[in-house]
């Protein structure tokens, strides 16, 4: 089904002004150039609203709204359990993480690793955060972005995965960081009202006379399968959801990395005018990720109704879309190329971060801070042309694209817990010992997915991602203690941090935490 002339107008008028908004608030004042603080960290301004959105923005794209719209048609609402328990993971960053982070102006998460163990685990570390974020996240966008723009237009794919590359690459390219952030307060008003007129409107379809509620309890008399939020080793998904562990094993795993240490997520908390500031902008994207399950799931869950034979379980929520009327149509579509811009945008920057800050400047210590802005331009560019050329390829077999995330990111994830929470709590962590978290535990879980993949031993990826977490951290600190740290390799200043949080981000937890049990006890 094709836009209607309204439509196009609509999303035309959202493209122009989007774009028109990132070069204004990231445009040069009084003629001063942009320094790499500029650029990389929208010079440590961020206020606490910029953050929060931007968070979500980041985090909230096509693997989001596609694949986990799809992985409700196939799974049911379990699959909110990456949102749900993400909200509270937000929480332990910010109490626990961002303080250290904060009073050792930490730009990168490479340069919190060279700062408190050595050069050697930076550079390893920043190779496998490039590989991960151009091959896996950068791709997975594209590809299932260009999937919405299919089904909604009937654009060839291709020139849908370039449509979109090129906007976002052209969005953020000029203003960096601050482009993004400082319009992603409109991407995620857009993002949340699209997604709650979709899953509104789906379940109006659903439950006829009776509206979304109806709509909603038929649902829940229909296949009330689909609402175990702790799946029994029965389920057919148990593999993708291995039951106790969502609450108590390798989703934390997953989570902690994603939420702490992981480069476009952190580094809008790491941007913020202060640490009060990142802690109120933290606590802000905790309630959005509350309300994302409604927006990013339900039509999913609605579409086994709607349509129950579809060719791939990803094609769920853009089939949706196709129920809207024209108009409410354009401003759903806009909402979703807002999340895949604003997404891919924030993918981009980060490898242009991580190339520039931690592997180009620390090889020409000499560089300009102009030019080396140009390098991070230049380093964006050459990542979206991969990601372009390789999205195809990599992710056109898969029908659950948002569960090959998952499982390939799972490759990375323990290892990048061991290293940094021995970094930030344990003194005696060595870089001898990160090193062998980092290489061991990827190798672990390559030979582990082998395993699963021949049918010599099989494991629910979650659970394998615990199992390598604890053989990493075993290992990191066994080797740490034959191979102590070295005297002044120690560089992270623990003296004046404090985890003492403000009485409206305690109540912000208390309130996410009685959310959770709410919604675990009504459906476990």
């Amino acid at each position: 089904m094709s836009l209607a002339t309204i439509d196009l107008v609509i999303l035309g008028v959202y493209a122009v002004f989007i774009f028109g908004l990132a070069q204004w608030v990231s445009r040069d004042k009084g003629g001063e150039k942009k320094t790499s603080t500029d650029y990389f960290l929208a010079s440590k301004n961020l206020p606490w609203w910029a953050i929060g959105a931007s968070l979500i923005a980041a985090n909230i794209s096509a693997e989001q709204i596609i694949g986990m719209s799809g992985s409700g048609y196939v799974i049911g609402l379990g699959i909110a359990s990456y949102e749900w328990m993400a909200a509270l993971t937000l929480l332990i960053v910010g109490k626990f993480f961002l303080p250290i982070f904060l009073r050792n102006d930490i730009v990168t998460m490479p340069q919190f690793l060279q700062q408190r163990y050595g050069p050697t685990i930076r550079n390893v570390m920043a190779v496998f955060w490039l590989l991960l974020y151009v091959f896996v996240n950068v791709t997975s966008i594209l590809w299932l972005g260009s999937i919405a723009v299919n089904t909604v237009t009937g654009l060839d794919q291709m020139y849908a995965i370039v449509a979109i590359g090129v906007f976002a690459l052209a969005y953020q390219l000029w203003g960096g960081l601050k482009a993004v952030a400082l319009t992603d307060i409109v991407q995620v008003a857009l993002l949340v009202a699209g997604g709650l007129i979709i899953g509104f409107i789906a379940l109006s379809e659903i439950g006829g006379a009776s509206g979304a509620v109806g709509g909603f309890t038929t649902l829940l008399t229909d296949f009330p399968e689909k609402f175990d939020m702790i799946l029994s080793p029965d389920n057919p998904n148990f593999k993708e959801l291995p039951g106790i562990a969502v609450l108590l094993g390798g989703l934390w795993i997953m989570n902690i990395s994603y939420w702490g240490f992981n480069q476009y997520i952190i580094q809008r908390a790491l941007a913020a005018k202060s640490l009060g500031e990142a802690q109120k902008g933290i606590a802000f994207a905790a309630y959005l990720k509350l309300l994302m399950p409604v927006i990013v799931v339900l039509p999913g869950m609605a579409a086994l109704i709607i349509a129950p034979n579809l060719s791939a379980p990803d094609q769920a929520y853009p089939t949706m879309m196709n129920l809207l009327p024209a108009g409410l149509k354009g401003l759903v579509f806009a909402a979703l190329i807002a999340a895949i811009i604003a997404s891919l945008a924030s993918k981009v920057n980060s490898i242009s971060t991580i190339f520039t800050l931690d592997l180009y400047a620390k090889a020409n210590k000499g560089a300009s801070e102009s030019h080396l802005v140009l390098v991070g331009r230049i380093a964006a560019v050459a990542a979206m042309a991969i990601g372009i050329l390789v999205a195809r390829p990599l992710l056109g077999g898969f029908s659950q694209a948002f569960q090959f995330i998952q499982d390939f990111t799972g490759f990375f994830t323990p290892s990048i817990v061991v290293i940094f929470i021995l970094g930030l709590f344990w003194k005696r962590a060595s870089e001898a010992g990160a090193l062998t978290a980092a290489i061991g535990g990827v190798a672990l879980s390559g030979f582990m997915w082998w395993l699963d993949r021949e049918g010599i031993f099989t494991l629910p990826f979650m659970n394998r991602v615990g199992v390598v977490f604890l053989v990493s951290l075993v290992a990191a600190i066994a080797v740490s203690l034959f191979s102590p740290p070295k005297e002044g390799t120690m560089q992270i200043k623990l003296d004046g941090v404090s985890y003492k949080t403000s009485l409206g981000f305690n109540i912000a937890g208390a309130g996410v935490i009685a959310f959770l049990i709410a919604v675990y006890a009504i459906w476990w």
